[in-house]
């Protein structure tokens, strides 16, 4: 029982490639053995049955032209070969004539001699005088006006030997022939398998903390280069991850340090003293911003960290652009008011869009947020709609974004001016970029011709149809301001 539970030893690769190797040439070497063999006994029985023939002919013509015998006339060549023999009956079975060296009795039986009579026969028998089967070949022949039958015969001793050998060779030749097979066959994998087990090497001192190393890549164009430059591309996307995540982690900690920072020094100041309640309730308010801008950063760090992982969760319906951008506009009024700003929506037409309401109004409510703080003049929150897509514009008139900053626009931690430290985590386009991402969406940025910053969102748009009716009224156009 404990014998039948321990596992089998594992083969190595290579042991299993040339394993796989002998027994496919050990198939063929036993194929191409039996071709030959068969191939050169059909080709020494055709050899042998054309001699007879031949020698057969010979006989009919002395038959015919002598009168000598073939005693006489052809016995001491016939009989020179050791092999051959031949014979001169009548069709009853007597003999008239035959070489010396063999029994004077008819060769054939009288059911043989019938048949011989009558058409050529070509037989295997046995003889008295001459070792091991013989084959033999009989054919009519008149001559003198006489029917006789001539019969010729040779020993298949020689066509035995020869086949012995074949298979001597076969037998000896076939084993020495599989090992060398399999020890090339062993040093072709040990070859092919180098480049891997370098790999394996280099792939086993790989580290996190130590990027930039590949794998060696082989010098042959084959499947194995193919993979080593797959592998190393595959490293590289990995080593771009890994620097974003550490990047994304220290970023992280930097923006929180100094919120937390401020909330421990404003925390330790109102313990530490005498103030006064005025100062107090000042020290507590600067402390309840820092702790919501401690909360916002980690709920934005929350939503990317869901959009990396997959996890972003989206419900999309069928939702009216003039509505979310109707409480958009209702949500930042009040704020755009103190600002002495003016938030202006203008949507053209019914346009309807497939996507989550919480999601877009968020993303919306960023870019707001965004152009609040760090646009200036009129905020513009418009949306059109053309090849089935719908874009969300929010734009502003103020100094739009550094012609460096467009193509960093949507990295995380990002901002136009690193002075405002301060103001804003660097995520809020990050989020945007990914709540349409998650939607099948997109997302860039630009700088408006007459001066400020375009945010553009855009996601997919459904027919008009099959959106809900509105419970508010809605005409051709939504042109608000506030």
């Amino acid at each position: 029982m404990a014998a039948s539970r321990r596992s089998a030893p594992h083969l190595s690769l290579r042991l299993k490639l040339t394993l796989a190797f002998a027994a496919a040439m050990s198939l063929l070497l036993t194929g191409l053995g039996l071709f030959i063999y068969a191939r050169l006994q059909t080709s020494l029985d055709q050899s042998l049955n054309q001699g007879l023939r031949s020698r057969a002919a010979d006989i009919r013509a002395l038959v015919n032209q002598s009168d000598t015998g073939l005693a006489d006339a052809g016995g001491a060549r016939l009989g020179a070969t050791g092999a051959g023999f031949a014979q001169v009956l009548e069709p009853g079975g007597r003999v008239l004539d035959q070489t010396p060296g063999i029994p004077r009795t008819a060769i054939l039986s009288a059911h043989e001699i019938a048949s011989a009579g009558r058409r050529p026969i070509l037989i295997t028998t046995r003889i008295g005088g001459v070792a091991g089967p013989v084959r033999v070949f009989a054919m009519p022949v008149r001559a003198q006006d006489t029917a006789l039958v001539v019969i010729v015969g040779s020993s298949l001793q020689s066509k035995a030997a020869a086949l012995t050998s074949l298979r001597a060779l076969m037998f000896l030749g076939g084993p020495i022939a599989l090992v060398l097979a399999s020890l090339l066959g062993y040093a072709v994998s040990a070859l092919s398998l180098r480049s891997v087990e370098a790999m394996r090497r280099q792939a086993s001192r790989l580290s996190v903390t130590e990027p930039g190393h590949r794998l060696p890549v082989p010098a042959a164009r084959d499947e194995l280069q193919r993979l080593a430059l797959t592998l190393n591309v595959m490293l590289d996307r990995n080593d771009a991850a890994f620097a974003r995540e550490r990047r994304f982690v220290a970023d992280a900690s930097h923006e929180l340090r100094s919120p937390l920072a401020v909330l421990k020094t404003e925390l330790e100041d109102a313990l530490t003293g005498q103030h006064s309640e005025p100062e107090l309730r000042a020290a507590l308010a600067s402390a309840d911003a820092e702790t919501d801008r401690i909360a916002h950063l980690a709920r934005d760090l929350l939503t990317l960290a869901q959009a990396d992982g997959g996890r972003l969760t989206i419900e999309p319906a069928p939702l009216r652009v003039s509505d979310v951008v109707a409480s958009i506009r209702q949500r930042f009024a009040q704020r755009a008011r103190l600002q002495e700003r003016e938030l202006v929506a203008g949507v053209s037409g019914e346009i309807i869009v497939h996507a989550d309401p919480l999601r877009v109004e968020q993303a919306l409510s960023n870019l707001v947020d965004n152009a609040l703080r760090h646009g200036a003049g009129t905020i513009l929150l418009s949306a059109d709609r053309h090849d089935g897509r719908v874009d969300l514009h929010v734009a502003d008139s103020g100094p739009g974004f550094p012609e460096e900053f467009l193509d960093l626009a949507f990295e995380r931690f990002s901002r136009p001016d690193l002075g405002r430290a301060t103001e804003g985590t660097g995520l809020g386009l990050s989020i945007v970029l990914s709540i349409a991402r998650a939607h099948g969406g997109g997302a860039r940025v630009a700088n408006r011709p007459g001066g400020g910053a375009d945010v553009c969102i855009t996601l997919p748009a459904i027919a008009i149809a099959a959106a809900p009716r509105s419970t508010q009224s809605s005409g051709s156009a939504l042109l608000t301001r506030d």
